[in-house]
């Protein structure tokens, strides 16, 4: 990744906007009476260093064939997409996009990172009680510049905000911030339980309007990259002052389009060792 696109994702990282309580009583009561997601246990009352050991000791893992590198593609032939989502910013679109999966039947995994968790439990929370929530780090730093010691460190900080704020356990996946990888760093997050899961095609609806993407241009992308396995990168925040997700906007036509074309939607899960 080059330097300028660094910074330019670093900035919008760190001007995360305020966010709205609005709808999410809501939200959450909807959540709640779905009931967890079969594959996500009670919340662990252990401490983060353990909790992030439990990802591989106990509970569904990752099989070998998500190991040793970095998942931009799922291993199967089969014509079916995974849905992700990063949560970062604020959660402007948390609501809309779980409306409209709860209304297709699609699951979805949603990566947040653990400020996220801790600034915004209920739409974690929310996300949690029907869906598959990965470990996205918890301060969102580039992972390449951290040592082994301090990469386990935001794993497991982010392990914990999640867990407390969605009381269940998160899968054992994770995706790095900004996409940046190392074979060390994949290494290092394998070696605390975790599959490195990254994707087959970012949207760029986090850029808005005002930085030139559109629904249109949200759904081209996504459309182009389609084929087994593949993995799309969506945002359920605003990055800009616009406060527009443009992901949420487009995820009806979206999906309308996957489908179109013949492919079905997976969840992540069923690709874990039980």
């Amino acid at each position: 990744m080059n330097s300028t696109r660094r910074a330019v994702l670093a900035g919008l990282l760190g001007a995360g906007l305020a966010p709205s309580a609005a709808g999410w009583a809501s939200a959450v009561g909807q959540a709640s009476a779905a009931g967890p997601s079969s594959a996500a246990g009670r919340a662990s009352t252990a401490g983060p260093a353990s909790a992030a050991r439990r990802a591989s000791a106990a509970g569904p893992r990752p099989p070998a064939s998500l190991l040793g590198r970095e998942i931009r593609r799922l291993p199967t032939s089969r014509q079916v997409v995974a849905l992700t989502f990063n949560a970062a910013w604020n959660e402007r679109g948390v609501a809309a996009v779980l409306t409209e999966l709860r209304r297709r039947g699609h699951p979805a995994t949603f990566f947040p990172t653990g400020g996220f968790a801790e600034a915004r439990p209920a739409a974690v929370r929310a996300m949690g009680a029907e869906h598959g929530l990965g470990n996205h780090s918890h301060t969102h730093p580039y992972f390449d510049d951290l040592s082994t010691r301090e990469r386990g460190r935001e794993v497991r900080r982010a392990d914990a905000a999640i867990r407390t704020a969605a009381g269940t356990d998160p899968l054992p996946f994770f995706r790095f911030p900004y996409s940046s990888t190392t074979t060390d760093s994949v290494a290092d997050v394998n070696a605390l339980g975790y599959a490195a899961i990254e994707f087959t095609v970012d949207t760029n609806g986090y850029l808005g309007p005002g930085r030139g993407m559109t629904v249109q241009r949200v759904i081209e992308r996504a459309v182009a990259a389609l084929a087994p396995g593949a993995i799309i990168q969506m945002h359920v925040g605003s990055s800009a002052a616009d406060g527009i997700v443009l992901d949420a906007q487009a995820l009806p036509r979206l999906l309308d389009a996957i489908a179109a074309r013949g492919y079905g939607v997976v969840d992540l899960r069923e690709f874990l060792v039980p």
